[in-house]
């Protein structure tokens, strides 16, 4: 998403119109206008402090690499680089998966904010989904949380170990009790 559509959906989000916005962010509304209109280009720090003004910030999110692997019985099966974050109130929804991903339990209602049908989420969109779906649905510290207790297939499980490995920290405190640091 670039600066323009960024600002103008955060100004939107916050229920205020240029003129208020440029207001709480010390600017000039024609200045805000050039922005959103593509005409300028705001530094990060204005970015920044034209998103404060309208209750958002920019963050830094992980940019995921995807890998199609090979799992039983000629499935495949799709597995990233790294976990993401998603926003709480996503994370702990109440989701009514697509027909494509859950075609065994069509219609049914997944309350997010329990665990146990979380986790039966994750299980579905693990064995079934594409990078969009995995990203849409899972949360990266909720899967770590939930790995142990998740019903998968071993090739699909074996292929994501090292990531959910490398999420929890396993394998740092036993190199940092040896080398007594951490790494």
């Amino acid at each position: 998403m670039d600066a323009t559509h960024l600002l103008i959906e955060a100004r939107r989000a916050a229920g205020l119109n240029q003129g208020e916005l440029a207001e709480r962010a010390r600017t000039s509304r024609p200045t805000l206008s050039a922005y959103e209109h593509g005409r300028k280009t705001p530094t990060v720090d204005t970015m920044s402090r034209l998103l404060a003004a309208a209750g958002a910030r920019i963050e830094l999110a992980p940019l995921i690499s995807w890998q199609q692997v090979l799992l039983d019985l000629g499935r495949t099966g799709w597995v990233p680089d790294t976990l993401w974050r998603l926003p709480v109130a996503t994370a702990l929804a109440d989701v009514v998966l697509p027909l494509e991903l859950n075609w065994s339990g069509s219609g049914r209602t997944y309350r997010l904010r329990d665990r146990r049908q979380r986790a039966r989420l994750y299980e579905v969109v693990l064995r079934e989904g594409e990078p969009a779906d995995l990203e849409r649905y899972l949360d990266g510290a909720l899967l770590v949380d939930a790995w142990p207790d998740l019903v998968l297939p071993r090739g699909l499980r074996a292929a994501w170990r090292n990531v959910i490995d490398r999420a929890a920290g396993v394998g740092v405190v036993a190199r940092e009790s040896r080398d007594g640091i951490r790494s």
